[in-house]
Parts: structure tokens; sequence; C-alpha cells
């Protein structure tokens, strides 16, 4: 996340007008009290301040900074230099996408083999990766050229659509893409290559994940909320108090919202139904940041940036259960898993590494005593 400016005002760019027919959608939310929709989403406290001017709200949580690694990483590391970043899992063909700086590239890897294919230039280097679908196009928030990049798979074709101020993350759902602008106060909607309608949203917007096709959330990381979306018709369903520092969300089984409180040391999860409302917390000390989930698996993986490990949460049942952790790479800022084979992969910030991980295999081994 990135400080920014005091006063909300400043820190806002003027909103610049949509040139397709569809720019009469434009969703004037950020002033909205949440009504009684059909889902019945009502907008929810964690006895955190819900309004006031960004001067009076706290910095955004940031991942804790690493220690040396105190345990062997698990798995196999394969180094990539740049400072890696941002990773997403094409489950169809394998390959992993990396978000890469100096020079600015997204590293695409065989995720099976554990090589390199190619490294494409982007307009500027994320901090976060997402897939629009099985088989591509990787989505590449360039935060710093306020553009989304889409990579194609395998090929690494690029194709841009500028959207709003210092993009930060995006997500597909309903044959769109939702882009958080994190100082710009703001969703840009992508459609078919073009920017269609902007949403505004609670201040300062970070991680956002869709929940099927109807349904996007979104971690705004100054107001300390999640704001929930429909897709389809561009509304807001309603907003919710999100832990003392949210940082990321990602929505799985069984129809659930996961936030990671990072500077709540948590992970706080959301159901829809019968109204947005907190539905449990796992603590989980370390500074929990990135996360990934497998949904085939049901398991949520999140990354303990203060102790380089990342922790598996087992979905099934009625609440979150944590299973164990493994130790990682340092600076264990973001990690992705492949549902198809369950393998995890960390990217590890300070060394230039990525890590591969069979969680299987290495519970296999523990028990054999290797």
């Amino acid at each position: 996340m990135l400080p920014r400016a005091a006063g909300r005002a400043d820190a806002s760019p003027p909103r610049r007008p949509l040139s397709t027919p569809d720019s009469t959608i434009r969703a004037r939310l950020r002033h909205l009290v949440p009504v009684h929709r059909p889902l019945g989403v009502v907008a929810v406290s964690l006895g955190l301040a819900a309004c006031g001017s960004a001067r009076e709200l706290p910095p955004p949580a940031e991942p804790a900074t690493s220690p040396r690694p105190a345990a062997t990483p698990a798995g196999r590391v394969l180094a990539l230099g740049g400072g890696p970043e941002g990773l997403t899992v094409d489950p169809r063909s394998g390959i992993v996408a990396v978000g890469l700086r100096d020079p600015d590239r997204v590293a695409l890897v065989d995720g099976r083999r554990g090589r390199v294919l190619r490294r494409v230039p982007i307009p500027a280097f994320p901090r976060h990766l997402a897939l629009a679908a099985p088989g591509g196009p990787v989505l590449v928030p360039a935060e710093h050229a306020n553009v989304l990049a889409r990579v194609g798979l395998p090929d690494g074709d690029v194709r841009v659509t500028r959207v709003g101020r210092f993009p930060h993350h995006a997500t597909a759902a309903g044959g769109r893409t939702f882009v958080a602008n994190e100082l710009g106060d703001s969703v840009s909607v992508v459609e078919k290559g073009r920017t269609i309608a902007e949403l505004d949203t609670p201040v300062q917007p970070g991680g956002i994940a869709a929940l099927g096709e109807q349904f996007v959330g979104l971690v705004a990381v100054r107001s300390n909320q999640l704001e929930v979306y429909d897709a389809r018709a561009l509304t807001s369903l309603g907003r919710a108090g999100a832990g003392a520092g949210p940082t990321h969300v990602v929505a799985g089984p069984p129809g659930r919202f996961y936030v990671a409180d990072t500077r709540g040391n948590a992970v706080v999860v959301f159901r829809l139904r019968p109204r947005l409302e907190t539905a449990g917390r796992i603590n989980l000390p370390g500074a929990p940041y990135g996360m990934a989930i497998d949904r085939r698996r049901q398991r949520l993986w999140v990354t303990l940036t203060a102790r380089n490990r990342v922790a598996e949460l087992d979905l099934r049942g009625l609440g979150a259960r944590f299973r164990g952790s493994f130790p990682t790479v340092r600076q264990p800022n973001t990690v992705a898993v492949d549902e198809v084979s369950g393998r995890v992969f960390v990217a590890g910030a300070a060394g230039g590494e990525l890590q591969l991980i069979d969680p299987e295999e290495e519970r296999r081994a523990a028990r054999s005593g290797r």
C-alpha cells in the first residue's frame, strides 16, 4: 500500500468523462447510505470509524519487514531476480505469472517444471496479478502508468486499457474487469477493452476479489472497510468494518469473503446471507498479508510476513481451521496456488525468488523424518 495526501480532495484527481454509451451507468457511491436490497445486505461495524476525513484515518497497513529466514524454505526455490511481487496461476496451462521490476516485466513460468518461459515487458511493475479466466489473459494493474495491461497466455501478447489513478489490484466477474484505483478512490469497470464506468469507493481501495459472477468485494485500506458491489447492476450492496488494518481479500466457499487483517494479525471472514456480516475471525500472528484460495481442496493460503511462513487454513465445515504452516523465502508478500495440482507458489521479494511447495510431499517427508 502507498501513503497518500492527508486531504482527500487534494489526493483524488478530477474525474474524466467516459467515452462509451454506458457512461451514464457511472455510480456515485461514496456517500451512499446502504439500503435493504433483495440480498438483505446492510452496513455493519467492527467498532472502527467508518466516516470522517482522510486525515483522521490511520495510515494503511503494510507487510512486516521480514527477518532473515530461521528455517530452510520448504520445497524448491527458483531464482528470478527483480523483487518479485504479484502472482497468479493459470490452471489450464500451469503457467505462473510473476510481477518483476527493474526492468518491469511479467515472468511467465512453467509452474509444473519450474522453468522460466519468457519475460514480458509491461508499462510499469505490478503489486498484484490476477487471471481473467482459465487460459488467460493475466490482469496486470500497472500502478505508475495508470493502465491495466492484459498479458495473453502463453504468447505474452500485451494489450492496455487506461484506468484510474494508481491501479493496485483487479478481478474479473460477469464478463467485466474491476480495477481498484488506490489513489483515485474508485473502481474502473472495463468491458471489451474499454472503461465503461467508474464506481466510487471508501478511502484508498486496495485488494479486490470476485465472488462468482455477481459479487465483487473490495477492501479500503485507509478506512478499514469491506465494500461489496453487484457486478451486474454496478451498485453498492453495503460495507462493513474489516479489522484494524485490512489489506487484501479473496472469495471462496461457502459464499464468503476472507480479509487479511494485517495490522490485527487475523483473517476476518464475511458472509453475504442473510446480510453482509462477520462470520468468524482466525488469529494468525505474524502480519498476514498475501492470500490465495484453493477452491477444489477448500484451502486458504496466507503469508505471514513477520515470520517468513505461509499458513494453511482448512475451509471445510462451518468455520476455517488452522492446519499448519511451511517456512518460506524472505519477504513472502504474495502467494498463489495451482488448483489442479495443489502446488503453492510464494514470491520472495527480498531475494528475488519464487518458491514451489507441494504440501502433501512436505507432510510425507515430515512424517518420515526427512
